[in-house]
């Protein structure tokens, strides 16, 4: 379900004529976050701390209201729901998309997305998940410790989805910290609202 947004009484009703002008509407951080208790929680429970950490994050951008907010011609709409769209890796090295609908309760969401995990890599080609506008664009770089990252991006297609990467856990003073990018459409949120779903993303992975 989605609703409209009253552009008229927007407190941000500038800014998104403003910005959404832009070839480039999309800004981007990149942090480091404390995923200790998340990996220790993921391990005791005998289930994927990939699909642990991607769950939080999903429920910190359900939280946070500009994550549900799409662009479609003149008009923003709110989704109830925002759901993961993320990439998956694969043996041989390649990857394909995925596409998995958020629940509130963990094992939940680890049950249908790891039928989809499994579904994906048993695939071949890119295979592009059949999934709406109300998705957040996700992928994996496990690998690599980045301090930024860019994207792959067709200008001429429209598109407000938050793209968000995950990079490799590294142990820092007895810690466990993974870079994290989140990109964001700037006619629908500023470093403020990025700001409110990284603290309630960390509050999630530290219980």
């Amino acid at each position: 379900m989605k609703k409209q947004l009253d552009i008229a009484h927007w407190a941000r009703r500038e800014h998104f004529a403003f910005f959404r002008r832009f070839e480039e509407p999309f800004f981007g951080v990149t942090v480091d976050m404390d995923v200790t208790a998340a990996y220790d929680a993921a391990k005791a429970a005998g289930h994927s701390f990939f699909l642990h950490y991607l769950h939080c994050s999903l429920a910190a951008a359900n939280e946070t209201e500009p994550f549900r907010y799409r662009i479609s011609g003149d008009d923003v709409w709110i989704y109830d729901q925002v759901h993961a769209s993320p990439t998956i890796n694969r043996p041989n090295g390649t990857f394909g998309f995925a596409y998995m609908d958020y629940h509130p309760q963990l094992k939940d969401f680890i049950s249908v997305a790891t039928k989809e995990i499994e579904r994906v890599q048993a695939s071949e080609g890119l295979v592009p998940a059949v999934s709406g506008e109300n998705v957040i664009h996700y992928s994996s770089l496990p690998w690599i410790s980045f301090t930024g990252i860019s994207h792959a991006r067709s200008f001429s297609y429209p598109d407000s989805c938050p793209k968000i990467s995950f990079g490799k856990m590294t142990e820092k003073e007895g810690r466990r910290v993974m870079p994290v990018s989140v990109h964001v459409h700037h006619a629908l949120m500023d470093g403020y609202h990025v700001s409110l779903f990284l603290e309630r993303f960390q509050g999630k992975l530290n219980t």
